[in-house]
């Protein structure tokens, strides 16, 4: 799946893969990740990574330093989950099939 696609679960579960968690969808930890939406949890790899963001024109762009990844969504938290994943993983990501159905609803 597209990073820039991911939103949701789909999002949530990428970026606790690329931190290294356990991201089985049945394990004993998912769900309680909220990484794009909840600050107390995303806005520390923020800090983190040197991921920067900046607001133009309704849309927030997140990007990091160093690195030639760009990520853009009306959410800054989102926009900044994108860009960590894709400089994790690059610009696409397999996500398991039920999240890939909840990501686009």
């Amino acid at each position: 799946m597209k990073v820039s696609e991911l939103t949701g679960a789909a999002l949530d579960w990428a970026v606790t893969k690329a931190e290294g968690f356990d991201s089985e969808v049945d394990g004993p930890v998912w769900g309680m990740w909220k990484w794009a939406t909840d600050w107390g949890q995303g806005g520390p790899i923020i800090e983190r990574e040197g991921i920067s963001l900046t607001f133009e024109n309704g849309d927030w762009t997140a990007s990091a330093p160093g690195r030639a990844v760009r990520y853009f969504d009306y959410s800054p938290l989102i926009a900044a989950m994108r860009c960590y994943v894709a400089s994790s993983f690059g610009d696409e990501v397999e996500v398991p099939e039920e999240l890939m159905t909840e990501s686009s609803s």
